[in-house]
């Protein structure tokens, strides 16, 4: 009964006055079906989210972080509470951060999670804002941020209640922290993460400082003391955990928290703010003078929701049902979220791959940069609609070339996890620049591309395996689940870029070095099977293939989290020569549309992502995009918490659904053409930044008899024919007009 009375309050949300956009975000989409996107209290581009954390403590909940591979702090399907953690990540694939949790109790304080937990009832969520109630103490608990800050107010009953403050308990497989209660107000102190996906060396620690709206009638700090042998004759707390009443010194370990105990009468209110900071805990501090509201939670809240309204507006669409506007909205919500920034108010920041603090002036320094998932449409998008965040995140990244001697791959919190395949950072700045964000060191960003794209395996970092690549042209197998192919694809397509780069900045033989090494891939190409095939150094094919093999993230010779069939057609940049190696145009596209009537494609991961798009580029093919994209918005988006296809990847499934319902897409990065489809509402206005672009506003119209016209029958810009099934993006920065005429049959 819980899950559909808890359906009813997440699709009918009670906004108590506040909506505009942010009306048509539901942000528990994505919170099951491994969509692992979380409904915390966060504002946009915010180092700190304020999320309920329920995936430890208790059997009744379905999944626990410990049972199995996990990474999101939150799961709709679980019901037991055991805190609200400050720092989180959203729409990733692997176990990191989850820390500095939260708890309002009542009665004996209790620092076993397992026992101190709760079940929640009554979720709301909207952006900025997470409330629900704990079942076990009668307890209201609201979560707000701004960027650098979250906020949590409780409402206790009568008696003897408590906040306690859980430095042992994370989503990260790292431990260690320090705490000191400073007074009967405040509390400071850090805790290490890192390990992301479980690859040493991107450890680092977050400072925090906590500070309560009422003293405390007492406080104190514990410890969960270790199993003593010979000594627990001697010892009351072997395997248990101490209490340290009133200390009020630092205390250092594993599993350590605070508590402060108040008299509370019924329907009190006690409001808790706090900063953190990857520097230090005086920037923590800072962090939360700067930025504190004096303790006024509705004040936060509703400076949280214009934040999102103002950013959310930048896109106004008209018609469609509400839970289309549903799906577009929150999926635009859920791009906003990382990269996020990672600079204090005084602009102080942890350098790349060191614990060196730097600081920025001019804009803002961006972590979190899913790189592998997000150039492909995410930072295209972002160009468009946030073209300063996007310039911002492009000298973010040319800036960690510079503190650490390369590009990023996959970036946390100023360290390289070093987590999926290629040269990512490539094609994300590269395409930036020929979009007319150029504002950042270009030369610095040709030094760094040129160096991954061209130095020896053994000293690159980011293309290890890059000799053969270079010498014979592609990444040859040589251990069974090596990720050979998809390796080599993405340096491929990386090279591409490269190679547009070096042509725009006048480097001819740069231009043709890399455009040459980017046509690599027919190599790869198996006419037996007419698909791509791992290949052995001395030019065999692998024997015992099987092209199917890799469905559901099983393990595949050659190919990294998918099949010979979901990267085949990943060469964007290169679709005419790949059409010649496959036999011409019929062939190319019978066998694309195989991969869809067939169950071939995985609308939840990357590579295939752009497939359905590929039918634009052949004269009369066009509306199997316009039916086959329509088909997967309806398939695989809701207005529910299974609501996303799969893993978000950092806002890429989003940013994917965000172009599908507007009807574009950019299929190749660094190709600023974008395929075009038949848009999902009548209107969609898009407020172009004048500061980068020459329009003002760009009008997508459709015109329409019924929700079953998906086919375009024309499209006209600005009043006049477009014949063409693309659109540059300089056309469309122009602004104007484009309409589509949509009919029911192709």
């Amino acid at each position: 009964m819980k899950r559909f009375i808890g359906i009813s309050i997440l699709l009918f949300f009670c906004f108590n006055g506040f909506g505009q956009y942010t009306e048509y975000v539901n942000p528990f989409i994505g919170t099951t079906n491994f969509g692992t996107t979380n409904p915390g209290a966060v504002v946009p581009r915010g180092m700190v989210s304020v999320t309920p954390f329920n995936v430890s403590g208790s059997d009744i909940n379905k999944y626990d972080k410990d049972a199995r591979w996990w990474s999101t702090p939150y799961s709709w399907d679980n019901s037991y509470l055991t805190g609200f953690s400050h720092v989180n990540l959203s729409g990733v694939g692997c176990p990191e951060l989850g820390v500095i949790l939260l708890m309002p109790t009542t009665g004996k304080v209790n620092a076993d999670h397992k026992q101190y937990g709760s079940v929640m009832k009554n979720q709301e969520a909207t952006p900025g804002y997470y409330a629900t109630e704990l079942e076990k103490y009668h307890i209201k608990a609201e979560l707000s941020s701004t960027k650098r800050t979250g906020i949590s107010r409780y409402t206790f009953p009568k008696g003897e209640s408590n906040i306690l403050l859980n430095l042992g308990l994370g989503l990260t497989n790292e431990v260690g922290a320090k705490i000191r209660i400073v007074n009967d107000k405040e509390i400071e102190g850090s805790r290490m993460t890192g390990t992301f996906c479980y690859n040493d060396g991107s450890e680092r620690p977050v400072y925090f400082v906590a500070r309560f709206s009422k003293p405390a009638k007492k406080f104190g700090v514990w410890k969960n003391m270790p199993e003593l042998q010979a000594e627990s004759a001697w010892s009351k707390t072997s395997g248990e955990y101490k209490y340290y009443d009133g200390f009020a010194r630092e205390m250092y370990g594993n599993e350590i928290g605070a508590y402060f105990t108040f008299d509370t009468e019924d329907n009190e209110e006690i409001i808790v703010e706090v900063g953190v900071s990857y520097v230090s805990i005086e920037n923590a501090r800072l962090n939360l003078k700067a930025e504190s509201n004096d303790f006024d939670f509705e004040k936060t809240r509703v400076q949280a929701e214009k934040e999102w309204n103002d950013i959310l507006g930048r896109v106004k669409v008209e018609g469609g049902t509400k839970d289309q506007k549903t799906i577009f909205y929150t999926a635009l919500y859920h791009t906003q979220i990382h990269p996020n920034i990672i600079n204090d108010v005084n602009g102080q920041y942890p350098a790349m791959e060191s614990f060196e603090i730097k600081e920025t002036k001019d804009c803002n320094r961006y972590t979190v940069f899913s790189l592998w998932d997000t150039y492909r449409n995410f930072h295209p998008l972002m160009a468009l609609l946030y073209p300063q965040e996007q310039l911002d995140m492009v000298r973010s990244m040319v800036d960690m070339y510079k503190e650490s001697g390369w590009l990023p791959k996959w970036e946390l919190n100023s360290k390289e996890t070093h987590v999926m395949e290629g040269d990512p950072s490539i094609p994300v700045i590269v395409d930036s620049y020929l979009r007319g964000l150029t504002d950042f060191d270009v030369e610095a960003a040709y030094e760094a591309m040129y160096k991954s794209a061209t130095i020896e395996g053994a000293k690159n970092k980011l293309r290890p395996d890059i000799d053969h690549y270079l010498a014979e042209g592609y990444v040859p197998i040589e251990e069974e689940y090596d990720n050979s192919v998809s390796h080599a694809l993405e340096y491929y397509i990386a090279d591409w870029n490269l190679a547009q780069f070096a042509k725009t900045l006048g480097k001819k033989a740069d231009y043709q070095k890399f455009l040459n090494q980017s046509l690599g891939y027919k190599n790869y190409y198996s006419k037996e099977f007419g698909v791509l095939r791992p290949k052995l150094a001395d030019g065999t094919f692998l024997k015992n293939f099987d092209p199917k093999q890799g469905e559901n993230f099983e393990p595949c010779p050659g190919f990294h989290e998918g099949t010979s069939w979901q990267y085949t057609f990943c060469v964007p940049h290169d679709i005419k020569g790949l059409t010649k190696l496959m036999g011409g145009k019929k062939k190319f596209v019978n066998k694309l549309q195989k991969v869809f009537d067939e169950n071939l494609y995985d609308m939840a991961n990357e590579p295939d992502i752009h497939y359905p798009f590929l039918f634009n580029y052949f004269k009369g093919e066009e509306w199997r995009t316009q039916k086959e994209v329509r088909r997967l918005i309806n398939k695989y988006y809701k207005n529910a918490p299974d609501g996303i296809p799969g893993n978000d990847d950092c806002g890429t499934l989003s940013a994917w659904i965000v172009y599908s319902m507007m009807g574009m897409y950019p299929v190749c990065p660094g190709n600023t053409e974008y395929a075009l489809s038949s848009p999902i509402f009548d209107k969609i206005t898009i407020e172009l930044n004048q500061e980068f672009y020459p329009g003002k506003k760009l009008e997508i119209l459709s015109k329409k008899g019924s929700a079953d016209d998906i086919y375009i029958k024309s499209i006209k810009r600005n009043g006049s024919n477009h014949s063409r099934y693309f659109i540059n993006h300089s056309d469309l920065v122009k602004g104007g007009t484009i309409e589509f005429e949509l009919k029911s049959s192709k």
